[in-house]
């Protein structure tokens, strides 16, 4: 195992594990709490937000593990032995699959049309408690899993390859 890998790998899991925190709070309360907001005060919120969101650390965690994620499944696949390949491999998986590409296909989508609405249409109001909340809520969940998931099983996986292998060990 190189170097490099075992100075990446620690700090993947923190990774993975701060942008499963920021999905864990939206799902947990943020969602919940902007539709307890009147009028389209929820939508305008997150119009802000989904701006806002593509300037701070986050969105470099976000995609760098993006990155991050398909090297450690290209250096599972190709260069690791053990039982902790696998668990590194699907950590990689989970996260480009229930994270990344979630939020391509779903999240991603649902904000791009949130944010062309006119805040002060009745098509807002209904889009934003009708579809948005609870579609994007949904997907945004899924992530949380993914990167929860992806962080333990890089954890489990780190902790296997450091375990000596074969009977009587």
């Amino acid at each position: 195992m190189s170097a490099f890998f075992q100075t990446l790998t620690p700090f993947a899991v923190l990774a993975y594990a701060f942008v499963g925190g920021v999905f864990l709070a939206f799902s947990d309360f943020i969602m919940r709490s902007l539709a307890l907001t009147s009028g389209t005060g929820g939508a305008e919120a997150m119009q802000v937000i989904n701006r806002e969101v593509f300037r701070w650390v986050f969105m470099a965690l976000f995609l760098g593990m993006a990155a991050v994620s398909l090297g450690l499944l290209l250096y599972a696949v190709f260069v690791l032995e053990g039982s902790g390949k696998l668990l590194i491999a699907l950590s990689a998986l989970v996260y480009l699959l229930g994270c990344f590409a979630v939020t391509v296909f779903f999240n991603v989508p649902m904000n791009e049309a949130l944010a062309g609405m006119d805040l002060s249409s009745d098509r807002t109001g209904d889009y934003w408690t009708g579809t948005y909340l609870p579609r994007w809520t949904f997907w945004n969940t899924v992530r949380t899993i993914a990167c929860a998931l992806s962080a333990a099983l890089l954890l489990f996986g780190l902790l296997s390859l450091g375990q000596p292998q074969g009977p009587g060990l």
